[in-house]
C-alpha cells in the first residue's frame, strides 16, 4: 500500500481527499502534519492514521511516507512541491499548482532530476464524464464545435477563509475560473490563441470576486464566467453544428447535481443521456496517481498541461487591464 502524508488539515483535505485514500485499494493515509501537532494528532486518530507531526518538514524528513497530497494555501504550493520532491517524495498538489504558469518551471526541472512524480490536483480529469465528452466530440456527434459556454459560482464573503485572501493566493480565477479552462481543453485537446477578459475584484478583500472571460481556440470560443459572490451553480455545454453537449455538474457532482451528460441533436428533438452514478472522482485520482507511479502508463494530470492551464489564467488577468484581445 502507498503511504501517503498530508501536509495540513485542510478542508478539501478532510472532507475529500483523506477519505478517497481511505477507500482506496492501494494507498493509506501514513502521516498528518500541521503546525499545531495535537490538531495533526486529533485528524489522524480520526480517520486512522498512524503518525502526526507538528511541522511539514518532519513530515517530509521521515520514512513513514512515500509521497504527500499539499492542500495547503496556493501561494504556498511551489515552495512545499520542491520541498516534498527534494525529500524524496511523490506529490499530488492542490490546485493551482502554481500562481504563474512560468514557476511551474522549477517544478518540471525538480520532477525530472529527481525521478518524482508531481502532478497537480485536477480530479475531474479522471472522472469519465469528461472522458465520454471527449469522445463524443471526437466521434463528430455535434459535429463542428463552434462555441463552449461554461459557469462556476459560489458564495463566499468570510474575510478569514483563504480564498478572500490575496497573499494567501485567493480569488475565483485560481480556485474556481480554471476549471471551465482545464475541462475545455480536457474534452477538446485544443489550445487557447487569444483572450479579453473583465474581471472585479472586491474593495475589501482585494482579491477578484467575478470574470468574465472569452477564449478564442481558433475553430471555436470559450466563454465563461465564474464568482466567489454569486449563487451557487456550475454547467458547461459544448454547442456544435449538428448538436450540442451538456454537463450538468461537470465539476462537482454531488454539491451541483448529479454527474449527467446530454447529447442533443440538431434541432432538439431528440436526446441521448449518460449517467455517472456512483463515480469517486477524488479516488479516481488517487489510485491513478499511485498506480502511474507503479509503472501502469496511465496518463496524470501532468507538469506541461499545468503550465498550458496557467498561461491561459495568467492571459486573464493580463487582459482585464485592457480593451481588446491578449495574447495567451
Amino acid at each position: 500500500m502507498f503511504r501517503w502524508g498530508i501536509l495540513s488539515t485542510a478542508k478539501i483535505a478532510r472532507e475529500h481527499v483523506m477519505p478517497a485514500i481511505q477507500d482506496s485499494d492501494n494507498g493509506v493515509v501514513s502521516a498528518i502534519a500541521s503546525r499545531d501537532e495535537a490538531r495533526a494528532r486529533a485528524l489522524a486518530d480520526r480517520i486512522g492514521a498512524k503518525h502526526a507531526f507538528g511541522s511539514y518538514q518532519a513530515l517530509l524528513d521521515s520514512d513513514l511516507v512515500d509521497g504527500v497530497y499539499i492542500p495547503l494555501p496556493t501561494s504556498q504550493h511551489i515552495e512545499w512541491s520542491l520541498r516534498a520532491a527534494e525529500a524524496g517524495k511523490h506529490v499530488l498538489c492542490e490546485k493551482p499548482i502554481s500562481l504563474h504558469a512560468d514557476e511551474i518551471d522549477k517544478l518540471v526541472e525538480a520532477r525530472d532530476r529527481l525521478g518524482v512524480m508531481i502532478s497537480e490536483s485536477f480530479m475531474v480529469f479522471y472522472h469519465p464524464q469528461w472522458t465520454k465528452v471527449q469522445s463524443l466530440i471526437a466521434d463528430g456527434a455535434i459535429g463542428a464545435l463552434r462555441q463552449v459556454q461554461g459557469a462556476f459560482a459560489y458564495y463566499n464573503t468570510d474575510p478569514s477563509n483563504m480564498r478572500n485572501q490575496v497573499a494567501l493566493g485567493g480569488g475565483g480565477l485560481p480556485d474556481i475560473g480554471v476549471y471551465p479552462t482545464v475541462s475545455t481543453r480536457i474534452a477538446t485537446g485544443m489550445e487557447p490563441v487569444r483572450v479579453r477578459s473583465t474581471v472585479t475584484r472586491d474593495p475589501s478583500f482585494g482579491t477578484d470576486v467575478y470574470a468574465n472571460v472569452s477564449a478564442d481556440f481558433g475553430d471555436f470560443n470559450l466563454d465563461f464566467y465564474c464568482s466567489t459572490q454569486m449563487a451557487l451553480r456550475q454547467h458547461m455545454v459544448f454547442h456544435g453544428e449538428e448538436g450540442a453537449i451538456e454537463v450538468h455538474a461537470p465539476f462537482n457532482a454531488g454539491t451541483y447535481g448529479h454527474a449527467v451528460v446530454t447529447l442533443h441533436n440538431q434541432d432538439h428533438t431528440g436526446a441521448e443521456v449518460f449517467r455517472f452514478s456512483g463515480v469517486q472522482q477524488y479516488r479516481n485520482q488517487v489510485e491513478t496517481f499511485v498506480r502511474a507511479i507503479g509503472g501502469s502508463g496511465e496518463a496524470l494530470f501532468s507538469l506541461e498541461n499545468s503550465k498550458l492551464n496557467q498561461k491561459l489564467i495568467d492571459a486573464v488577468y493580463r487582459a482585464a487591464e485592457h480593451d481588446g484581445w491578449e495574447t495567451v
